[in-house]
C-alpha cells in the first residue's frame, strides 16, 4: 500500500534521503497513476539534482543578490548625507520606501501571470535589465519628485522576480526538496544584505571621485552590476524542465535528464507533466485565480507575512544609523550591522535543511517566530543608559532572527499548493504581503520617535506577538483539515497500519496538508 501524502510530499520522504532513495527502483517499474515508466536509479537522480544546484540556483540567487543590493542600498546612502544632497527629509525617504513597496505590490500578480505565459527566460531577463537602468540612473535623482518617482519605478520593475523564481524552483524539485533550496535563494538576499553594508563602507569613500558624491558611486556600481546579472541569465538560465534551454540556446541537460526531471515530479503528482508542460504555453485561467484565492488558510499566510517581516524592513533600514547613535562613526556603523546579517545568513541555511528533514514547516516557523518576538522584547525592554556595546549586541540579535524563518514559509505555502497555477498565485500573494510589510515597516521609525524610537520598536514587539498568535491559529486550521480527510477516507489513528512516522497509510489520492 501507498503511503499517505502530505500535499505531494510522501510523509515519510521529508525525514531523510534514505526513505526518499526507497521510492524509486533500479529496475523498470510502472507508476500506477501517471502511465510513465521509471527507468533511473536513485544514484542517477542524486547526480542529477546536484546538476540542477550548480545550474539553476546559483543562476537566481546570483540575481536576487543584484536585486537586495538595489533595493537595499538607500538605507546605507542615508550615512553618505543622501538626505541633505538630494534635498528630502527622513520622513519623505519613509514615503519613498514604501512607494517601492507599493509598486511591487501592485504588479506582482499581473507579472506572475505574465511569466506563466511566457516562461522565466524571456520575462526575468528582461525585468533584470529594467530595474538595472532605473538602479543605475538614480544616482543623478534630485528633489523630491526625482527621488519619489525613482523608487516607484524602481518597484514596478522588480514586481515579479522572487516570487517567480520561488515558482520557477518549484517546478525543478520535489516538495521535500524545497525548504532547503527556497534557503539557498533566499541566501541571495541575505548576502547582500550582509555585504551591502560592508560594500556601502568601501564605495562611500569614493565621495569627490569624478566629482560624485559616494552614495552616487553606490549606486553607478551596483546598477551595471545588476545589468550584468542580466546578461548571465539571459545567456545561461535553462527555464523550466519540460524545455531547458536558456533564452540564448545553451542546453545542460540531455534528453534523459529531461525526461527523469519531468517523471520524477510525477511522483507527487501524476498530472505534474501535463501541468509543466502547460507553463509557457498558455494562459492561467480565471477559475485558476479565483481557486487559489479562495482559500481563507492563504489569507493567514499573508497576514503573517506582513506583520512579521515589517520589524525587519525597518531594521534593513535604519539599522545603520542607529548603530551610528549608539555613539560609533557614521560609515563603520555600514560595517558594523553586517555582523547580525551574516548570522542571519546562516541561520536561514540552517533553518532550509532542518524544516526539510524535519517536515513539519509550521512548527518551524512557529519557532522562529517566537524567537524573533523574544530578541525584539529583550532589545526595547533595555533602559535608555544602556552602555552601547549592550545595545549593539542586542540589536544585532534581533536584526539576526528578524526574518530567517521567511524561506520556510514560503516552502510551507508551496507544499500546500494543489497545482502550479495555484502554487504560482500564492508565490506572488506571498510576496506581494512581504511588500506590504515594507509599506508598513517604512513608517515603524520615523523621525518625531528620535533617538530611541520608542513608539516604534513598542509597535514591533506586538507585531512579532501577533505573528506568534497566527502561526498558532494557522497549525491548528492545518490539523483540523487533516482530521476531515482523514474522516472522509475513512482513515482512524487507531488503524493497525501506519507508516515508520506514525501516519495512517491510505491510497495515493488521499493528500494531507503539511505543517
Amino acid at each position: 500500500m501507498a503511503k499517505t501524502e502530505i500535499f505531494g510530499s510522501p510523509a515519510g520522504a521529508v525525514a531523510d534521503e534514505e526513505k526518499n532513495q526507497a521510492v524509486f527502483s533500479s529496475t523498470p517499474e510502472s507508476g500506477s497513476e501517471s502511465g510513465w515508466t521509471q527507468t533511473w536509479t536513485p544514484d542517477e537522480e542524486k547526480a542529477l539534482v546536484r546538476k540542477v544546484d550548480r545550474i539553476v540556483m546559483p543562476i537566481l540567487m546570483l540575481v536576487f543578490f543584484a536585486l537586495q543590493l538595489d533595493r537595499a542600498n538607500a538605507g546605507n546612502a542615508l550615512t553618505d548625507q543622501f538626505l541633505a544632497n538630494v534635498g528630502i527629509t527622513q520622513n519623505q525617504f519613509n514615503l519613498g520606501t514604501q512607494l517601492l513597496n507599493a509598486g511591487i505590490v501592485v504588479l506582482e500578480i499581473p507579472s506572475n501571470l505574465v511569466l506563466y505565459r511566457v516562461g522565466p527566460q524571456a520575462w526575468i531577463g528582461t525585468q533584470i535589465f529594467l530595474w538595472g537602468l532605473v538602479a543605475t540612473f538614480q544616482a543623478f535623482q534630485k528633489g523630491l519628485g526625482g527621488y519619489l518617482s525613482t523608487r516607484l519605478l524602481l518597484g514596478l520593475c522588480e514586481a515579479g522576480f522572487i516570487p517567480g523564481s520561488l515558482f520557477t524552483i518549484s517546478q525543478w524539485y520535489r516538495p521535500h526538496e524545497l525548504s532547503r533550496r527556497y534557503a539557498f535563494f533566499f541566501l541571495g538576499n541575505g548576502v547582500a544584505t550582509a555585504a551591502g553594508g560592508l560594500i556601502a563602507y568601501g564605495v562611500l569613500h569614493m565621495r569627490g571621485v569624478a566629482g560624485l558624491a559616494g552614495w552616487q558611486w553606490l549606486f553607478i556600481l551596483e546598477g551595471i552590476f545588476t545589468i550584468l546579472t542580466g546578461v548571465v541569465f539571459i545567456t545561461l538560465f535553462p527555464g523550466l524542465p519540460n524545455n531547458p534551454v536558456s533564452f540564448a540556446g545553451v542546453r545542460f541537460f540531455t534528453e534523459r535528464e529531461q525526461l527523469i526531471l519531468q517523471q520524477r515530479r510525477a511522483l507527487d503528482d501524476p498530472n505534474s507533466l501535463d501541468s509543466a508542460a502547460a507553463v509557457g504555453h498558455r494562459r492561467m485561467s480565471l477559475h485558476d485565480i479565483i481557486g487559489a484565492l479562495a482559500n481563507p488558510k492563504i489569507w493567514l499566510h499573508v497576514l503573517l507575512t506582513t506583520v512579521g517581516l515589517a520589524p525587519s524592513t525597518a531594521l534593513w533600514s535604519y539599522a545603520p544609523t542607529i548603530v551610528a547613535s549608539f555613539g560609533y562613526n557614521r560609515l563603520n556603523a555600514n560595517a558594523m550591522t553586517s555582523v547580525g546579517q551574516w548570522v542571519s545568513v546562516t541561520l536561514v541555511v540552517i533553518g532550509g535543511f532542518v524544516a526539510d528533514r524535519w517536515g513539519r514547516r509550521g512548527y518551524f516557523v512557529l519557532m522562529a517566530v517566537t524567537i524573533e518576538f523574544i530578541f525584539t522584547l529583550a532589545y526595547k525592554c533595555l533602559p535608555d543608559d544602556t552602555g552601547r556595546a549592550t545595545k549593539y549586541a542586542m540589536l544585532t540579535l534581533a536584526s539576526a532572527t528578524c526574518s530567517w524563518w521567511h524561506a520556510v514559509h514560503g516552502s510551507w505555502i508551496t507544499i500546500n499548493s494543489k497545482t502550479p497555477a495555484e502554487r504560482s498565485i500564492r508565490m506572488a500573494l506571498f510576496i506581494m504581503a512581504a511588500n506590504c510589510a515594507g509599506i508598513v515597516g517604512g513608517q515603524l521609525f520615523r523621525s518625531d520617535d528620535l533617538p530611541y524610537y520608542h513608539r516604534g520598536w513598542t509597535i514591533a514587539v506586538a507585531f512579532m506577538a501577533f505573528s506568534v498568535a497566527v502561526v498558532l491559529v494557522l497549525i491548528g486550521l492545518y490539523a483540523l483539515a487533516n482530521a476531515r480527510i482523514k474522516k472522509q477516507a475513512g482513515i482512524n489513528e487507531g488503524s493497525a497500519t501506519v507508516d515508520k512516522d506514525g501516519n495512517p497509510v491510505a491510497s495515493p489520492s488521499v493528500k494531507l496538508y503539511n505543517f
